[in-house]
């Protein structure tokens, strides 16, 4: 069956892995206050203390910190978080999903074509593994601007919306906040999440969060200050399209995005991963494709949703044959599995996600 397949090169793995040593320090946060600086007037004189987070934002984050207590002010959901490596540590991304009318879209002055949105989101992040109480470790801030036209704009589409920031590894808690650029308004939600050591896979295979994502752009500038992006979100030079409701149309391809944590190179420094893809409803198997092999820990890998269906048949005179026919697979629930076999190790995983097919193909 034919099958789209990125190969990520090595070189740009070891640039993505390479990237965390400034990153995790504080670059981002740094980059971030060298950046507000630059914004300010020449007159303006330096505050005693640098604020990433107003005092009004501050202060509800604190309030409803203990109990986890969300604020819809500004309702939003976090639809999904995902993880993926840097050396020593990780990049945690939060998917979030916003209707239009929550986001505060006017006519924009300057372009009467266009409708714009003004706001800004917030992060803390408190580690709290160890911690008698959670401790703050990390503010980000992230001004936000969105554009679209008026013509088609329509208030209840809901909006995905994804912000990224790397951390070392460990257990978190994450407070985010969506406010109103004038901050009469706060939406407010918190996440727990544990971001993996890569360096402790020395025993065994695990993966990233498997994903699904509908493009990958390559050769984009490295995002140093964090942004708030819509319907894509970055990694080190990708710019990628996530499919947050694992979902398709009847005929379409679904392309799968992660990582192998423990997988060995030999001794020439070269990885032989050996990925088994299959797809089931419930205990029937729907679909198996042929083994496919990998050259990097970095999977990118696009599936045809198409089943081959082998029916047999038996003449008046007993004789037997089968006949093969391609369809597209069928509207329904599925179970997508990857079984994944590191050659060098001999380590092995394996790993589910389930997905919709929504609709029948276009005729």
């Amino acid at each position: 069956m034919n099958m789209k397949k990125t190969m990520i090169p090595v070189l740009v793995a070891g640039f993505v892995i390479g990237l965390l040593a400034p990153v995790l320090s504080a670059a981002p946060q740094q980059a971030q206050q060298k950046q507000e600086k630059q914004d300010k007037p020449a007159a303006t004189p330096a505050p005693p203390q640098r604020i990433i987070i107003p005092k009004e934002v501050k202060d509800v984050m604190l309030q409803n910190l203990a109990a986890r207590q969300s604020r819809e002010d500004i309702p939003f959901a976090i639809a999904k978080t995902l993880n993926l490596p840097a050396r020593d540590g990780a990049y945690i991304y939060f998917f979030l999903k916003m209707k239009n009318s929550d986001l505060g879209f006017a006519a924009n002055p300057q372009a009467p074509d266009k409708m714009r949105a003004v706001f800004d989101v917030f992060l803390q992040f408190y580690k709290i593994d160890g911690q008698p109480q959670p401790q703050l470790l990390r503010e980000v801030y992230c001004p936000t601007t969105i554009d679209d036209a008026a013509a088609t704009f329509d208030p209840n589409k809901e909006e995905n919306l994804s912000v990224g920031y790397p951390l070392l590894p460990g257990t978190y808690l994450a407070a985010l906040a969506v406010t109103s650029h004038d901050l009469k308004k706060i939406g407010l939600q918190y996440q727990e999440f544990v971001l993996p050591n890569p360096q402790t896979f020395t025993k065994e295979l695990d993966t990233t969060p498997l994903v699904f994502v509908s493009d990958v752009q390559e050769n984009k500038p490295v995002e140093v200050i964090p942004a708030l992006h819509r319907n894509t979100f970055r990694y080190a030079t990708w710019e990628l399209t996530m499919n947050l409701d694992n979902s398709a149309k009847g005929g379409d391809e679904m392309e799968t995005f992660f990582f192998i944590y423990g997988a060995q190179p030999n001794e020439q420094g070269k990885y032989n991963i050996e990925c088994l893809y299959e797809v089931n409803k419930g205990q029937q198997p729907a679909i198996k494709f042929a083994p496919q092999a990998y050259i990097s820990p970095f999977i990118d890998q696009s599936l045809p949703m198409k089943q081959t269906l082998i029916t047999k048949t038996t003449d008046e005179k007993g004789v037997a044959t089968e006949k093969q026919s391609v369809q597209d697979l069928p509207v329904g629930t599925y179970t997508f599995t990857v079984k994944i076999t590191d050659k060098v190790s001999g380590r092995t995983c394996a790993k589910s996600v389930d997905f919709t097919v929504k609709e029948a193909p276009a005729k």
